[in-house]
């Protein structure tokens, strides 16, 4: 029923509940349990159904294929365990990491499902589990309790039914809920127990700032909207009780509907793997089918001669052979499509966001924060980024405002002196607070109207919640835009001290003051403004506005027009020096109209379709002809520079874009390539990922976004990587980024370091792995020739099967973790070391195409040489030495040892953990092979272990060691001669570091350049947003153009070494001409 009952309320208009006392009426309560494991619990029990999951993979069922094949008989020269040791290994492991992934899921539903709350049941509460709480029941909260469902919210232990709730756990912030029973429903407070009703809302959604409903009651409709509202994960504080009535339980909650499936990100390593995956086993066909056609051509013209004794089977014929080979050679040859692979590629990525997660110099101390990579499938993207999305406000200022100028009726006050403003006149001041304008302050005391007015329009026009503790009033702010504004407020003696759901009441130069609060005209992205509309004491209806300056001016009264003229003077001085602004006006109301105004405005709140845009509507009515402009200024601290971008070349793109209609988008993306930093202004949430997905579209590049705000989300979920900053702005940007940390300057670190480091490993991880499997694979092929292409395997096949698995998987993982080209300074120092990862140039189809042919390389020196030795040699005591099992030992040894040597030569940093790796490696592998070889094994397992004395009868021998010796040298002299030759004629960047940085140890210190302070010319004013939430009436803010002198330095490379250096300006072609150009 409950499954049911939540699929129908997704397709109906509104979702209705019953309000009442008795569990028995009410309707649609049943509600599932919190449940985020991928399986039930029965299925928990029997989770080796994930087989059926992991053989759809086409690696995995590619060698489920294989063990069918090798089954049968006429095809199979392998043994079954060869196949199915690796298979199992693989699927274990895979399936422990998914049985301990959900196991840890179901315990932590179990212990939220069996948390206790009272329910209101037969007019008595009772203690009930969380997994029971149905729609439609009345629950009791107490003091520090977790809200246990998404609650209508009816009464509380305070009496002015205000309750404090803490968000964190939805997004960070400290918030306060106002009771729906205010004005005309207090008089249904006197019990719940004897009253009923209906509620009518929206059906279950994502959107934490938004609730849309009505309740009746006793014949009265109100609107419920998302102040009335208690959201599952919330805290109660500073409230001894409260109740509330569940209108969305389960996964119906907003915060279940957020914990939904996230956006499936793959790298575009991951998208050349799918390529090259199917370039391998078209090879393999090709290599199979060469060799059965070799097949079929020796049978026919040699097979007759050794049917006396390999005496074929009736109807069997040289055609019939052949395909029976190739399908053999399928099995032998499956190497090439290593199982393991995938295996170490999860260990890879797990392990790199480990080392992001315990990385100390990403860790903030003072919020206690640490980096933490959320998906651990995207770290080497972090190395190839080529593009940059990030949010202003917030992010790149980290939403710390100070309080520093304003105009007044055309007067302009805030200019900086050395002499701080004396509070001590003001009980209730905020010591923390500076100011250091003397005129402002007598411009109060004298009792200036219009200074007075502006005050009283700060400590009246906002959502601030009032706080004492320990007799010292505090402000919990949704923004810090309005934390400054009302601080500012009360040190010049307008302190607000409290508000009730009707009232506001402030301290105004020493008197208590309260004011009636009819309307709070909310703020929204449209509007870009906030209202309120407040009654004084003597009577007299005043709307108090305050928004973004173009939208209040559009707003004023032609009688304003000269005092805008030098109020936009104002404005432009200050913006141009980088300050966010405000502007803020009032007007007063006529008592006739205000109540008709509110009429309508009672019927538009309480509409249940398009109630935003009839809201809209009504206060656009009311809020124009505005009188008396003022304007705001901040001052933004703890700004964050962006010099490590400039020496970065990447282009940004900061949040906020416009010209995004369908025929100007390829304009603005050719013109927005011609640069290196675009600044894109006024936009909505949905149009930053607009700009996002359209450079996805037509850029071949990797992107990145970030942001601290709810307004990011859509940015950071459609880059190909997504990271979010848990600052002022709550934590909805982390819980949907791919990273987060606490700051915006831990971001050159995670490219520079991490991702270039991750990205390297993974590319030298794929290199080697291919390199080693095929030249491990092509020494079969070569081995074909020479045993009439019978599909006989050169190797014993316990190394076959231990090949990946044990002697060379721990080594290359080491590789993967530990490799560092250069330290972390050094690549902070120099940011041109990016540059490879942008343009792919350490791992590509040109990089696997010279692997295969190296590959190709080795293994013929790895067949003839061993093979040319072991022709016609004896042994020291004259026995023969030449046969099938010394010379296959021999080859396997020599194969073994090449690609350890090869391994070091790719090694550029050295840990006790790689040398522990390598020669345990190769220590097992000599302890496995003697142990195997013995006689022990022999007499316990005949037929497994068949090889029997040839390893002590062989490596005994010093021909077969300096064999081993020869070959080794054969096939690194290549790759030591190549490199060599490269770094002396054509050195890649890294290698140019390292030389520069030996130099530089040599050489003497040079003197440390001069700094000269820039002069500002800039009169330019600046861009103007809201910083703050939806649905709180948040403050205007703007961004702030940074400039910083750039430290001077000896350059090490010309702009030409990385293609998006060059900053001078360029012609470039339109996207369709580069479509259409060869």
């Amino acid at each position: 029923m409950a499954d049911l009952f939540s699929l129908i309320v997704l397709f109906e208009e509104f979702y209705t509940a019953v309000l009442c006392f008795s569990r028995n009426n009410c309707k649609n309560k049943e509600e599932k349990d919190s449940n985020t494991t991928i399986f039930p619990i029965i299925c928990c029990l029997c989770k080796s159904l994930t087989l059926l999951i992991q053989i759809s993979i086409l690696a995995n069922a590619y060698f489920v294929f294989l063990l069918i094949l090798q089954l049968i008989p006429q095809i199979s020269s392998l043994s079954w365990f060869t196949t199915v040791v690796p298979l199992l290994l693989v699927l274990s492991m895979t399936l422990a990491k998914d049985l301990s992934d959900d196991i840890t899921r179901h315990k932590n539903d179990k212990q939220v499902n069996n948390r206790k709350v009272e329910v209101l049941i037969n007019g008595e509460l009772k203690s009930e589990k969380w997994m029971n709480v149905q729609v439609g029941d009345i629950v009791k909260l107490e003091n520090n309790e977790f809200v246990t469902a998404d609650l209508l919210l009816l009464s509380s232990s305070e009496p002015l039914n205000l309750i404090y709730i803490e968000t964190a756990e939805l997004d960070g912030v400290n918030c306060t809920k106002a009771s729906l029973l205010c004005r005309t429903l207090i008089k249904y407070t006197i019990s719940i127990l004897y009253i009923s009703g209906e509620v009518r809302c929206e059906p279950p959604n994502n959107r934490l700032d938004k609730f849309t409903g009505t309740l009746t009651v006793g014949g009265e409709t109100f609107s419920l909207d998302n102040e009335r509202i208690l959201l599952r994960g919330c805290t109660l504080r500073n409230s001894d009780w409260c109740f509330g009535l569940v209108v969305f339980g389960g996964p119906d909650t907003k915060l279940m509907q957020n914990s939904g499936k996230s956006i499936f990100k793959r790298t575009s390593i991951d998208h050349l793997m799918n390529f090259l995956v199917m370039f391998i086993f078209g090879f393999l066909a090709f290599m199979c089918t060469i060799l059965s056609i070799g097949n079929g051509i020796w049978e026919y013209q040699e097979g007759n001669s050794f049917i006396s004794f390999l005496p074929r089977a009736d109807g069997a014929n040289a055609s019939l052979s052949a395909f029976l080979t190739f399908w053999s050679y399928v099995i032998i040859l499956n190497t090439v499509v290593p199982i393991s692979l995938y295996v170490s590629v999860e260990i890879l990525r797990l392990g790199n966001s480990y080392f992001i997660d315990w990385d100390r110099k990403m860790y903030h101390v003072k919020s206690d924060t640490p980096a933490q990579a959320r998906t651990t499938t995207l770290n080497e993207e972090l190395g190839q980024i080529k593009y940059i999305f990030s949010d202003k406000t917030g992010t790149l200022t980290q939403n710390i405002m100070t309080f520093n100028r304003c105009s007044v009726n055309g007067k302009s006050y805030g200019k900086s002196s050395k002499k701080k403003v004396d509070f001590s006149w003001n009980s209730l001041a905020d010591p923390k607070f500076c100011f250091h304008d003397h005129k402002l302050e007598e411009a109060v005391k004298s009792g200036s109207p219009e200074v007075q007015a502006f005050f009283r329009l700060l400590a009246l026009c906002h959502t601030v919640m009032p706080e004492e503790k320990t007799e010292e009033l505090f402000y919990q702010a949704q923004s810090p835009d309005e934390g400054a504004l009302v601080t500012a407020a009360r040190n010049f003696g307008f302190v607000f001290r409290s508000r009730t759901p009707e009232t506001i009441s402030l301290v105004e130069m020493g008197v208590p003051t309260t004011y009636e609060l009819l309307a709070v005209l909310d703020f929204n992205n449209v509007r870009k403004r906030m209202s309120v509309i407040v009654r004084n004491p003597e009577g007299k209806l005043t709307l108090y506005c305050k928004g973004a300056d173009t939208i209040i001016f559009e707003r004023l009264h032609p009688l304003s027009s000269k005092l805008m003229e030098v109020t936009t003077e104002h404005l432009n001085e200050y913006a141009g020096e980088g300050l966010r602004t405000l502007a803020l006006a009032y007007k007063d109301l006529d008592e006739d109209k205000f109540e008709k105004w509110k009429k309508r405005h009672h019927e538009a709140s309480t509409s249940l379709e398009d109630r935003e845009a009839k809201l809209d509507a009504i206060y656009e009515e009311i809020e124009k002809d505005l009188l008396d402009p003022f304007l705001i200024f901040f001052n933004n601290t703890q700004l964050i520079s962006r010099k490590w971008f400039k020496s970065l070349y990447l282009p940004i793109l900061c949040a906020q874009a416009f010209a995004l209609q369908k025929d100007m988008q390829l304009e603005l993306l050719r013109t927005a390539c011609m640069c290196q930093t675009v600044i894109c202004c006024r936009v909505t949430p949905l149009q930053k990922a607009q700009v996002v997905e359209l450079v996805k579209k037509h850029k071949k590049a990797v992107t990145l976004a970030i942001g601290d705000g709810a307004n990011d989300v859509s940015m950071i979920k459609t880059a190909h990587i997504g990271v979010g900053i848990s600052g002022q702005e709550g934590m909805q940007a982390v819980l949907s980024s791919d990273f987060s940390f606490a700051q915006f300057r831990y971001l050159q670190r995670l490219l520079l370091v991490h991702g270039r480091w991750s990205y390297l490993r993974m590319c030298k991880f794929l290199r080697y792995f291919f390199y080693k499997n095929f030249t491990f694979t092509f020494v079969h092929f070569w081995y074909g020739f020479f045993c009439g292409f019978s599909a006989q395997t050169v190797y014993d096949e316990w190394f076959i099967t231990l090949y990946n698995l044990v002697y060379t998987a721990l080594p290359v993982i080491g590789l993967s973790l530990f490799d560092q080209d250069v330290n972390d300074r050094w690549s902070f120092q120099y940011p041109q070391l990016y540059a490879p990862g942008q343009l792919n140039q350490y791992f590509s189809k040109m990089a696997f195409a010279r692997i295969l042919m190296h590959s190709c390389y080795s293994s013929l020196i790895l067949f003839f040489v061993p093979w040319a030795a072991m022709c016609d040699t004896v042994r020291d005591d004259g026995k023969d030495i030449a046969d099938y099992q010394s010379f296959a030992l021999l080859a396997q040894t020599c194969l073994l040892i090449a690609v350890s040597v090869q391994l070091g030569l790719d090694t550029y940093y050295w840990t006790a953990v790689n040398q522990f790796f390598l020669w345990g490696s190769l220590s097992v592998y000599f302890a496995v092979t003697f142990t195997m070889y013995s006689n022990g094994m022999y007499l316990i397992f005949t037929s497994s272990f068949p090889f029997i004395g040839t390893a002590r009868n062989s490596l005994n021998q010093p021909n077969m060691w300096l064999t081993i010796f020869l070959t080794t040298i054969l096939c690194i002299l290549p790759v030591v001669a190549k490199r060599f030759l490269f770094i002396q004629l054509k050195p890649a960047i890294n290698d140019k570091v390292v030389r520069h940085k030996v130099r530089q140890a040599k050489a003497v210190p040079l003197p440390p350049p001069r700094k000269f302070p820039r002069r500002r010319i800039s009169t330019r004013r600046s861009g103007y947003a809201f910083s703050h939430a939806r649905g709180y009436g948040d403050l205007v803010t703007s961004g702030r153009f940074l400039r910083i002198p750039v430290k001077t330095r000896p350059a090490l490379f010309p702009h030409t070494d990385t293609p998006v250096a060059d900053s001078t300006p360029r012609t470039y072609r339109t996207i369709f001409e580069e479509a259409q150009s060869p």
